[in-house]
């Protein structure tokens, strides 16, 4: 009897079915020889300093750091009950071989390791390696299963990552919480994170608005514009000169350009194109490509590559051809070619969409689904197409002895910038607009001039939105880093979201609209914290070397040594002392919310915070946005009493509700469907009582 352990049961019951294990039990299926089981995400967890002497449970200076001789996992306690049905399953004397079936990287390697440790048995163990769950790439999978010792360096990297993150989150959590007598919580990645968005936040508190003029000529039809001036008189001085004067064109280029068509996406691109078209956050598009994978419909999605291998290419062929067709995108020929690149694909290719994606039933899916499953698909196709091309065109131009220019182009080929205009939907405002065409001009050109001028106030930098956060932790230390570093930035791209997703639960960061803000909380820890802990160069050459411990070019045992050493100088040079924060400082720090109600997931407590009614419970993700789209649409927030209502009864009448199709007002009863799997609670109408529009 062979044992396959997946990671979740919904890729649990994809795997059964395609092995024809077709008798369900409770934790598991079996049949034709196999049991397929699985973990619920993470089973085991490391245990807390307390476990390890139970002095620690009292914070002291003391006993710093704490060090492990020897790591110490623990069941977490949401899961235990399946634990013992997985552990039992692996103990089960007719097993003989075990499949490790879990999601194909560093993390799904953890998962599943710690629970077979656990098991303590001694028996064969087989990787199941696959980055599509349709049933060809399973059977595929199966009958190449490589050995489990092939995976170690991957394992190793996985466990130095998690117990890094221990090693600094307990240690300088206590640390720094003990020398400023108030709880801070600090860690290796959402640090440095954190201390990028209060950076930026500081430079626009600090900006200030300047005027500045442009003077500017024109014949009705070419505009061109002198430099930006800082002097309103001196750009009234330029206009009275030109006013009614000769203008001469004195100088004509043209440049033909083009722009490549975009790579394909890893996980990080297609977030922040998420993000910044479909208003996702990170997390969001990381749940809804989780799903799109398990639906099939979609290749592996935490991935930070953005090729495929060579001998995806026929496969890949058949797929673009097919997908034009469906979607009526002219391209006599597809240049498929140019994704694949064997040595930019390591653990897994690029998100690419499936062959089952071809025959789905796009209005059944859901919003998220049906939008991120379009920008993959748009993206494939954008990537096979022809080159954007334009005619760039600069005039310069001299009147009453001053210079002026104009730019503008004309599109030549649009390329595969079509295939984006016909499926995706329209950019947002952040799009700047193209430059106009330049009308047909020549050396030596004249004109009487209409001269004036605009004003304007220069701008402070802007402020971080998800998707430009993830592209400055991608590219966090890149310039301290040498050119063939494997990984560079903060974190990875599978965990950057549940990074951010953390600083807002912590109340260290709060979401405007598309803009993520650091709060007075956050911007007071970044302040007390020395450059050693919030540098991003520092992790991003951890995530280097973790990289290289998963490719056997580094020992664990190394860079455990250069972690332990930097925990035990941090804590040498940072004492308690008399330090202490403002009293304003230290009441925010310490600041209580009111407990509104239990949490659905956890049963923990649930408390009203600044956006949104958050649990309690660190490990846990539950929370309901008083912004949250449902409600913003219909021009409501969700208010305490209806956060109260839905923790008790799971449903609230609203009142007043904004039709956007009618422009009416409606009541109706709401239902809070929370989702888990998702991490994300949201909302349906119910008119079950027949409520009345207004």
């Amino acid at each position: 009897m062979i044992l396959v352990v997946a990671e979740k049961p919904s890729v649990a019951k994809t795997i059964a079915a395609v092995l024809r294990a077709t008798v369900r039990h409770d934790g598991w299926y079996e049949g034709n020889g196999y049991i397929v089981s699985w973990c619920v995400g993470h089973l085991m967890g490391l245990a807390n300093p307390d476990e390890y002497n139970p002095q620690f449970k009292k914070w002291s200076y003391s006993d710093l750091p704490i060090i492990p001789h020897e790591w110490k996992h623990v069941p977490l306690s949401s899961t235990t009950q399946h634990l013992k049905v997985l552990l039992g399953l692996m103990k089960r004397s007719g097993v003989t071989t075990i499949v490790n079936g879990a999601d194909a990287g560093r993390e799904g390697e953890l998962i599943f390791r710690l629970v077979y440790n656990e098991a303590q048995v001694v028996k064969p163990v087989k990787r199941l390696w696959i980055s599509s769950l349709e049933e060809s790439a399973i059977q595929e999978g199966f009958n190449n299963l490589r050995n489990s010792s092939e995976y170690d360096a991957l394992y190793q990297a996985a466990r130095s990552r998690q117990r890094a993150d221990w090693l600094v989150g307990m240690n300088f959590t206590r640390l720094f919480s003990i020398k400023y007598g108030i709880q801070l919580r600090v860690g290796r990645v959402q640090t440095p994170t954190l201390a990028m968005i209060v950076e930026r936040d500081a430079k626009i508190a600090a900006f200030i608005k300047e005027p500045f003029y442009v003077p500017s000529i024109t014949d009705g039809v070419l505009i061109a514009e002198h430099e930006r001036l800082s002097s309103k008189s001196e750009a009234e001085r330029i206009v009275a000169l030109c006013r009614g004067q000769k203008a001469i064109v004195t100088k004509v280029t043209k440049q033909e350009k083009s722009e490549q068509p975009p790579k394909l996406y890893d996980l990080t691109s297609l977030q922040r194109d998420a993000n910044r078209m479909l208003g996702l956050t990170a997390q969001q598009t990381l749940d809804t490509v989780q799903n799109l994978y398990e639906e099939k419909l979609v290749t592996y999605p935490r991935t930070d590559s953005r090729y495929i291998t060579e001998d995806m290419l026929p496969n890949v062929r058949t797929l673009v051809d097919r997908l034009l067709l469906k979607h009526a995108i002219s391209n006599q020929s597809p240049n498929c070619a140019r994704l694949a690149d064997n040595r930019k694909v390591t653990d897994h290719h690029a998100i690419i969409p499936t062959l089952s994606a071809l025959g789905v039933d796009m209005p059944k899916l859901t919003d998220n689904l049906r939008a991120v499953l379009m920008l993959i698909i748009t993206r494939l196709l954008s990537a096979v197409d022809s080159a954007y091309k334009y005619m760039e065109t600069q005039v310069e131009v001299q009147c009453a002895g001053l210079p002026f220019s104009a730019k503008g182009k004309t599109v030549l080929l649009l390329g595969w910038k079509a295939v984006d205009a016909a499926l995706l939907p329209k950019k947002t405002s952040e799009t700047k607009d193209e430059p106009p065409a330049i009308p047909a001009v020549h050396e030596g050109w004249s004109f009487i001039a209409t001269a004036t001028y605009t004003t304007g106030e220069t701008s402070p930098p802007k402020r971080y939105t998800e998707d430009t956060l993830l592209s400055a932790m991608e590219n966090a230390g890149v310039d301290d880093m040498p050119d063939d570093a494997e990984r560079k930035g903060l974190g990875t791209p599978a965990t950057r979201a549940s990074t951010i997703e953390k600083l807002v639960r912590e109340g260290t960061v709060l979401r405007e609209k598309k803009s993520l803000v650091s709060t007075r909380k956050g911007q007071e820890l970044i302040a007390v914290l020395p450059d050693s802990v919030k540098s991003p160069k520092l992790t991003a050459d951890w995530e280097t070397y973790l990289k290289n411990i998963e490719n056997g070019k580094l020992r664990e045992v190394s860079f455990m040594n250069s972690i332990y050493t930097y925990v035990k100088d941090t804590v040498a040079q940072h004492p308690p002392t008399v330090e202490s924060m403002s009293d304003e400082s230290r009441a925010k720090f310490a600041q209580k919310y009111e407990i509104v109600g239990i949490c659905p997931r956890c049963k923990s407590d649930v408390e009203d915070r600044e956006k949104g009614f958050g649990c309690t419970n660190r490990g846990c993700t539950f929370i309901l946005w008083k912004n949250h789209k449902f409600f913003y649409d219909k021009k409501k927030s969700l208010t305490k009493t209806m956060a109260k209502d839905f923790l008790k009864s799971g449903r609230t009448l609203v009142k007043g509700l904004y039709s956007e199709k009618t422009g009416k007002k409606y009541d109706a009863t709401i239902v809070l469907v929370d989702d888990p799997n998702s991490g994300y609670a949201n909302f349906k109408m119910d008119f079950s009582d027949k409520v009345k529009k207004r």
